[in-house]
């Protein structure tokens, strides 16, 4: 059974080290909190990027960054000292307070505006077709591994509304315009494009001369 998150994030990391291969890494997070009940092998999301615990101590863990996550990912972006997203994979029982997020990035998003409305912060993300064919207005999407609610989608971008605790406790409130930011569409639409395409192959046309050869008419 893979890991599954809920796009609410426990605490905010920061990158101790990295170690970078041509198309990988290795990284060093600081973190407390998401440490009390690690065990080698376990799933902790990173910025919305599900990773597994090599090494860890009770203040940092260690994981890898494989080639295929490195070049979809902004994890190749990231400095030393720069703060990330973390939550570790959903127990069986807990409570699933945000949405159904898998850790497997779909792809990467631009913020592209930024603006306040009283207590909310309005972010304006531009996606590629590949991303945006998956949106609709107040469907969910993990932004960073954040789970939120879309706003509106237009022909090229998405915009979502932050509360205030949502910029205080993520690395979202920390974002500016050109910032790229890793996205996880619902899997949902995922799954029912899937169908309707199986669909589309096994379903022959029905005209009248289908009908007529196989005895109907």
């Amino acid at each position: 059974m893979k890991n599954l998150f809920t796009g609410l994030i426990e605490e905010i990391g920061v990158l101790k080290s990295i170690t970078a291969g041509n198309e990988s890494l290795k990284v060093a997070i600081t973190a407390s909190e998401i440490l009390i009940d690690t065990k080698l092998g376990d799933s902790i999301a990173v910025n919305g990027v599900c990773l597994t615990v090599i090494s860890f101590t009770n203040s940092e863990f260690v994981a890898q960054v494989m080639p295929e996550t490195f070049h979809k990912t902004n994890l190749k972006e990231l400095k030393i000292g720069e703060k990330v997203n973390l939550e570790r994979a959903l127990k069986v029982g807990g409570r699933l307070g945000g949405h159904m997020v898998s850790g497997h990035v779909d792809g990467l998003g631009k913020v592209i505006d930024i603006k306040t409305s009283e207590i909310a912060k309005i972010f304006s993300i531009e996606v590629k077709e590949e991303i945006g064919k998956y949106l609709i207005p107040k469907a969910s999407i993990a932004i960073d591994g954040t789970s939120l609610t879309i706003v509106d989608v237009k022909d090229n971008y998405f915009t979502v509304s932050l509360i205030p605790h949502t910029v205080d406790v993520t690395i979202l409130g920390s974002k500016r315009k050109g910032s790229q930011v890793n996205l996880e569409v619902d899997m949902m639409g995922k799954y029912v494009e899937k169908f309707i395409n199986n669909m589309k192959k096994n379903t022959k046309d029905i005209s009248l001369n289908f009908l007529s050869e196989n005895g109907f008419i």
